[in-house]
């Protein structure tokens, strides 16, 4: 079982969240605020952390994005909004998933042990330490792309998306493959999130006719194989 940190002000959710989880096996460490909830994270070096967005010191996102630059631990989010933009702003921000209030303990178990397994796989993957297609360079150990050796502002989700395509580069791949390598399982059927992805990737990569990062209509996407757009 897992070692879960919930970051969350309010008492009577944390009490039976840690009900919950400990009935489920898992050992629950908790914090009631954003800055308590780092300087957690760093003491018992959790296996998850689940996260509330609605914090009284420091918002949610702020927390998640401070703990994403020296951690890699799965993070869940809790927000009682389902807005697709808080979403997509927490997921590139390192969020591994997203869970909205209210939520079953079923549900959010499931989540904990679909991040765990998913972060816990993906440094066994081999993958290539760069990545060229014609003008397009991935650096796949500094998480960097360039076109025609400019560095593009890429989020860590968007890199993920790119980087994915550009493993199979040439290929369809299907909306739920690229939704489960990059976000997990939880998110196979969010195919909007994945649009919305490819419509910025689009725009970053100056290809907004979508000849290089081309749509499979009703099935998916593929990154070309041949010489890209220029800046």
């Amino acid at each position: 079982m897992a070692k879960v940190l919930v970051i969350d002000d309010d008492p009577s959710l944390l009490r039976a969240l840690r009900l919950g989880l400990c009935a489920g096996g898992h050992e629950v460490a908790s914090a009631t605020n954003g800055e308590q909830g780092i300087s957690q994270a760093a003491l018992v070096s959790p296996d998850v952390i689940v996260l509330d967005l609605g914090l009284p010191d420091v918002d949610g996102l702020t927390v998640c994005r401070r703990i994403r630059q020296w951690s890699d631990v799965p993070i869940v989010v809790l927000s009682a909004t389902d807005a697709e933009d808080r979403k997509v702003a927490a997921l590139d921000g390192g969020a591994d998933d997203y869970v909205t209030k209210p939520f079953g303990m079923a549900e959010l178990e499931a989540r904990i042990r679909t991040a765990i397994r998913h972060r816990r796989t993906d440094p066994d993957e081999q993958q290539p330490a760069e990545i060229s297609i014609g003008t397009l360079r991935l650096d796949m150990v500094h998480r960097e792309a360039l076109l025609e050796e400019t560095n593009i502002e890429l989020t860590s989700k968007e890199f993920d998306v790119l980087s994915f395509l550009a493993l199979h580069a040439g290929k369809t791949c299907t909306h739920q493959m690229i939704l489960v390598a990059v976000w997990g399982t939880a998110y196979a059927g969010e195919a909007q999130y994945l649009h919305a992805y490819v419509h910025r990737l689009r725009q970053k990569l100056h290809d907004p006719s979508g000849t290089l990062l081309r749509t499979a209509p009703g099935i998916g996407y593929s990154l070309g194989t041949g010489a890209l757009p220029g800046l």
